[in-house]
């Protein structure tokens, strides 16, 4: 039977672009959901994060925020600051540019991701924030006898 289920979790971050790996956190909203195929939908909520992939490892942990400060410099002037006065407009442009959500499709209740491949959450705040993340199931859920 095809079922949607929204849920969602909380992870602190430490903003000016930091990367959390969140792939463990989905798996494991994924298995207790019972789901056995379809597609899990992932988004955080606000305007200065992001979702995507990437292969975790140390020297892309560098390499992504070092690309974000190459395209949307920090220390540029963005008319954001000048009606807020907050000092995050790039934030705002680089997660508007990253995207607030990401699908992966899921078979027999595992996500189909390749071997080097990892769900990120990127913060692009300049601050450390608490972000919550929604994660929509939509799919079949395995049979209960």
């Amino acid at each position: 039977m095809y079922t949607v289920k929204t849920l969602s979790f909380n992870i602190k971050t430490k903003g000016n672009a930091s990367i959390n790996n969140i792939t463990g956190d989905i798996q494991s909203l994924l298995t207790s959901a019972g789901f056995e195929e379809g597609s899990a939908l992932i988004f955080v909520v606000g305007s200065t994060a992001g979702v995507t992939t990437i292969e975790y490892e140390p020297g892309l942990l560098k390499d992504y925020p070092s690309f974000f400060e190459k395209i949307i410099p920090s220390n540029q002037r963005y008319h954001h600051d000048d009606t807020w006065h907050d000092g995050n407009g790039h934030s705002h442009v680089r997660a508007s540019l990253q995207g607030a959500s990401f699908t992966v499709p899921f078979s027999k209740r595992r996500l189909l991701l390749g071997t080097w491949q990892q769900i990120i959450l990127v913060d692009f705040d300049i601050h450390p924030r608490n972000r919550e993340i929604i994660v929509q199931l939509s799919g079949n859920k395995k049979n209960e006898n």
